[in-house]
């Protein structure tokens, strides 16, 4: 069995080793030294893989340099932190006017070990599509879900699709003419990885297994396409049935949020 640190290395490798290489057409990247500073059209994303050994008064000027690169373009951003990256970084962002997002726990394991994690209950149907129309009920049902608008979620999805078709493959799960949950599987190419992203379903169908359902549907196209890992930034509620299911928790990941 491959042990959570073999899991981890292979994540850092391979996931945290590649983000420049697999944006989107459009999200726009710009380095700053070891720090990848990334525009979407919603919000900024800051990484930061190798920074153990940036003097500490560097590290405040890249952090600063950060903020004012999104503030002129008017965007609220996110320092994406990992548990296992130097200590003093949260307490660095905060001084800096961040806040703390909640953690997530980053969960890895073998495809094969999840196609058979549930299947959809009678009345609902699991159906991959490209459609704007469907698109935009994916933006209207996460908006929903998580009581924010996430209304710039279908052309980022759109974006994704039209960039890299291969790379991603969306699913709605439905009932009836209702968009009950979704979910969408992101290719990393060149990598053995793929990601588990959008897992959201409305309150009064959960515990139904519609979210397991999704999880192995995308779990078989992963194998299909000779993927080995999947991958997860899990939140509270995912953690403990990923970690079920036979993915292994190997960080966490906090988003440090700054706002114009």
């Amino acid at each position: 069995m491959t042990d959570a640190r073999e899991l981890l290395r292979l994540h850092d490798e391979q996931v945290r080793g590649t983000v420049a290489d697999r944006l989107p057409d459009n999200w726009a990247p710009s380095w700053d030294g070891p720090v990848l500073r990334v525009a979407t059209p919603a919000r900024g994303i800051v990484f930061g893989q190798h920074l153990d050994g940036v003097p500490g008064d560097e590290l405040d000027a890249l952090i600063a340099r950060a903020v004012e690169f999104f503030a002129a373009k008017g965007l609220p951003f996110e320092w994406k932190t990992y548990g296992h990256d130097r200590p003093d970084l949260p307490e660095r962002l905060e001084a800096a006017g961040f806040a703390s997002a909640p953690a997530e726990t980053v969960v890895v394991g073998f495809a094969a070990d999840l196609v058979d994690a549930g299947v959809a209950p009678d009345g609902v149907r699991i159906r991959a599509t490209t459609a704007p129309d469907d698109l935009r009920r994916i933006a209207d049902l996460q908006s929903e879900v998580w009581g924010s608008d996430w209304s710039w979620l279908a052309d980022d999805l759109a974006a994704r699709i039209a960039s890299g078709p291969d790379d991603i493959v969306v699913l709605v799960a439905e009932a009836g003419a209702t968009v009950v949950s979704t979910a969408w599987l992101v290719v990393l190419p060149g990598t053995e990885f793929a990601s588990l992203w959008g897992g959201s379903t409305l309150f009064g169908l959960r515990g139904r297994g519609i979210y397991r359902a999704l999880v192995a549907q995308r779990a078989r196209i992963a194998v299909e396409r000779g993927i080995r890992y999947l991958w997860v930034d899990a939140s509270d509620d995912s953690a403990p049935i990923l970690q079920r299911l036979g993915l292994r928790a190997v960080t966490t990941t906090t988003p440090w949020l700054w706002t114009p």
